[in-house]
């Protein structure tokens, strides 16, 4: 399984930190985003969407980050992670649908705003982080409600939901993300995934470096 990734973006990260947490085997291709590379030729013909992240398997060319979890976690029969009890998997799916659709453009916006403008020598819009949080409220609240009960998002487990939810607030601190108004949201992020060792194999620090230079 190749998994053609910068781990430095949302996505890519994903899916390594996903791929790690399972246990699943893969040859990291390593494409540049900030060369721009996702947009080379070569790499079209493998993802004519000149997005990060892609797999290729075999005979099957797949992107979509989500996808591409799903299809490992079946492939290895990884079902702790991603269940094939029909109720149990439509709700890690629900998950990873909202998070996809929902979600991430949402966070992502913070961190546009907050990461990427000041690390190319811009400065954050605070009209454009203004206008989107009472949408990021509303969405961070649901996430805080479900984790009110239970530990993970769907039940006493983690799952693949958990690492696709999770991934698009991956620099909350630097993206400057007002978690303290949901301290359920916050905990778990905290206390349960940063803690996870594909979470600490997968980190990405600030300045979008592998390293910590801080350390």
């Amino acid at each position: 399984m190749e998994i053609y990734a910068d781990p430095i973006t949302v996505n890519c990260r994903k899916v390594i930190a996903g791929l790690k947490l399972m246990g699943v085997p893969y040859e990291l291709k390593k494409v540049d985003y900030f060369k721009a590379e996702q947009k080379s030729d070569g790499y079209v013909a493998i993802n004519p969407n000149a997005a990060l992240p892609a797999m290729r398997d075999g005979g099957l060319t797949l992107w979509e980050s989500n996808a591409i979890l799903c299809y490992a976690a079946d492939k290895y029969g990884k079902t702790q992670y991603y269940p094939t009890d029909l109720a149990k998997r439509a709700d890690v799916n629900r998950w990873l649908f909202w998070e996809c659709g929902t979600w991430f453009p949402s966070a992502y916006i913070f961190l546009v705003e907050n990461c990427v403008k000041p690390l190319l020598g811009g400065a954050a819009d605070s009209a454009v982080i203004d206008k989107e949080l009472a949408n990021f409220h509303k969405l961070a609240g649901i996430l805080d409600t479900q984790l009110a009960k239970t530990a993970y998002l769907s039940g006493d487990s983690v799952t693949i939901a958990d690492i696709a939810v999770a991934s698009p607030i991956h620099l909350h601190g630097w993206q400057k993300l007002p978690l303290q108004m949901h301290p359920n949201l916050r905990r778990w992020l905290v206390e349960r995934i940063e803690p996870l060792p594909c979470w600490r194999d997968s980190m990405v620090y600030e300045g979008f470096t592998l390293e910590n230079n801080a350390a």
